[in-house]
């Protein structure tokens, strides 16, 4: 029973795995796929070890590094295969034609994440929330670009085919990681509107989105998401001095 909540984090990894292959193979909704069912799996490790008693360091040490390889190497991977279209749309695969060494800094976002999930293990700060971006979070927005940019929503395809928008959102993104900005996780300890008004509202504008732009949406939700935390961020420092 006690190694069930790890084995839930190794199906993450693998699913991290497979979500890689499916990106490099130009299959970008199979990848979607994958991660979404990394994103469940990395939530039931969890409620799976509080269930059963059994949450130990090592599972701890071992969900950081499945989500690594799920929400750390596979969105630095986004990244650099959007880099590689936009100056070689034609390619079939971003593993044609050798490394492109252009499109390389897409995996500083990957380093960024290993530092985040390093910091997170830990702070004891971010036990009912967040301190900066977390990582699935900013996984499901690059993956979000990179729908926009199959399905060349919103002239998509010419901004995101250009190297100074990606680098730029590179840089930004690895920032609001480790930036020390509270924002909302979606943890509801009570089923009571107040103290869950906010998280309710976003759930329920991300739905609406969701259903009129499906999958289009998800890029637009986590800016939101981040517009809102950053906003607020913004608020209480300025009524604080």
């Amino acid at each position: 029973m006690k190694h069930i909540p790890n084995l839930i984090t190794l199906v993450n990894l693998l699913c991290g795995c497979a979500a890689l292959l499916s990106l490099f193979q130009g299959w970008y909704y199979a990848t979607a796929g994958w991660l979404a069912a990394a994103a469940v799996a990395d939530f039931g490790d969890g409620l799976a070890a509080r269930a059963l008693g059994v949450s130990s360091p090592e599972g701890k040490e071992l969900d950081s590094l499945a989500d690594l390889i799920s929400f750390g190497l596979v969105p630095g991977a986004i990244f650099y295969t959007l880099l590689v279209l936009g100056e070689h749309p034609q390619v079939a695969s971003p593993l044609s034609g050798g490394l492109y060494w252009f499109a390389f800094p897409g995996f500083l976002l990957t380093a960024f994440a290993a530092l985040r999930l390093a910091r997170f293990n830990l702070d004891e700060r971010q036990t009912d929330g967040f301190i900066g971006l977390a990582t699935p979070a900013c996984t499901l927005l690059v993956l979000g670009l990179l729908l926009l940019y199959e399905q060349d929503s919103w002239g998509a395809r010419e901004w995101l085919g250009q190297k100074a928008v990606l680098y730029a959102l590179i840089g930004l993104l690895s920032y609001l990681m480790l930036a020390e900005i509270p924002m909302f996780s979606f943890k509801f300890k009570q089923l009571r509107w107040e103290g869950n008004a906010l998280r309710v509202i976003f759930a329920t504008l991300a739905l609406v989105l969701l259903i009129i732009w499906r999958e289009v949406a998800l890029a637009p939700i986590v800016g939101i998401y981040i517009l809102i935390n950053v906003v607020r961020h913004l608020t209480t420092n300025r009524t604080t001095v």
